[in-house]
């Protein structure tokens, strides 16, 4: 779906642009450590380091008279519904009873990995979104959110929406950011849209650290939608997500520091996140920026910006492209356009 990266403005500014059981508490620290040493690796590599207080809360019963493995299963279940197999990894090492209350959540790992390969055709396995669906709800039965997610997706993708919302709400109640991102997304598209719904759970996921859900937070207050406009809270908001890495909230926390919305007036600011936009492959950045170092002189920096954004739909700059080509001799010309050829956006993560 295309969406805005700019609300519109009131004065008509050109400035607009289009837009994923019982407890079984180990009586000895020895059976403790034996039942460490059987812990398998069981395959799904993932980013992120154990917390180190998980790995300390062993002592902690000895230290601070509570102990923590007396934890009922299904209150550890909760906590760990949303763990990466890494911190997955450091609970089950805390003692036998954790180990075997979090064998459900490791076996949902595996099955995340499957359906990853059968969704989109990974590792010798041919795509097969039934077999993927079924995989990502095998493991959202065992308490994952992350499978929750995206079994969620497959159902929103085939056009399933009530029983993808339905699992994006288990996901998000459990606190995993990515589902409540997408819950909130989702009643932005609900017909009728719940606005109010929508900024609530965004508003969950963007305090987590989700970068998407910072972005379309700072939309809904820019634009005062299921929440009273607010333009200093909206480039907060934009300013967050763009030190996330979002593209989108570069290009608009720059236009806050062009316009002075929301922020002081800064030039030097402005003119630094539209160039980080531009350099990930924003397209109106890239007209943007290629426009200023026209303005102050830089010709051929100037056409290879211009070219980039005319290549990606941008028919004004292709205008003012033109125009300076022709003042430019044939050799500057083919130097150029070979830059641009073999110019490569800068990743991004999100």
């Amino acid at each position: 779906m295309k969406q805005r990266t700019w609300p519109s403005r009131s004065d008509g500014s050109r400035f607009s642009t289009t837009f994923s059981l019982p407890n079984k508490k180990s009586s000895r620290k020895e059976e403790d450590v034996q039942a460490s040493k059987r812990w398998i690796d069981d395959g799904l590599p993932t980013t992120g380091t154990p917390s180190n207080s998980l790995a300390r809360s062993t002592s902690s019963a000895t230290t601070d008279g509570h102990d923590f493995s007396n934890l009922p299963y299904d209150v550890l279940a909760k906590i760990a519904a949303s763990f990466t197999l890494p911190k997955l990894k450091a609970a089950s090492l805390v003692c036998k009873s954790w180990c075997d209350a979090l064998r459900p959540l490791r076996e949902a790992m595996i099955l995340l990995r499957w359906g990853k390969r059968f969704k989109h055709g990974k590792a010798g396995v041919r795509p097969n979104l039934e077999k993927a669906l079924d995989s990502f709800l095998k493991g959202a039965s065992r308490g994952s959110t992350m499978a929750m997610v995206d079994a969620g997706l497959v159902y929103w993708e085939t056009g399933k929406k009530e029983e993808a919302m339905a699992l994006y709400q288990r996901a998000a109640v459990l606190g995993d950011p990515a589902g409540q991102f997408n819950l909130g997304i989702s009643f932005l598209q609900a017909v009728p849209p719940n606005p109010e719904e929508a900024v609530k759970w965004l508003y969950k996921s963007a305090i987590a650290g989700h970068v998407r859900a910072r972005y379309q937070l700072a939309l809904c207050l820019h634009q005062g939608r299921g929440i009273n406009h607010n333009i200093q809270e909206a480039a907060r908001w934009y300013l967050k997500a763009a030190e996330g890495g979002y593209v989108r909230a570069m290009y608009n926390i720059s236009l806050c520091y062009s316009f002075g919305e929301g922020l002081v007036q800064n030039h030097r600011q402005a003119r630094k996140w539209m160039k980080l936009a531009a350099d990930h492959g924003h397209s109106k950045a890239q007209f943007e920026h290629g426009l200023a170092l026209f303005s102050e002189g830089q010709m051929l920096k100037a056409v290879v910006y211009l070219e980039l954004a005319s290549r990606a739909g941008e028919r004004a700059a292709a205008r003012v492209k033109n125009v300076i080509l022709q003042q430019l001799s044939a050799t500057s010309r083919d130097g150029v356009m070979l830059q641009a050829d073999n110019w490569r956006t800068l990743p991004s993560d999100c």
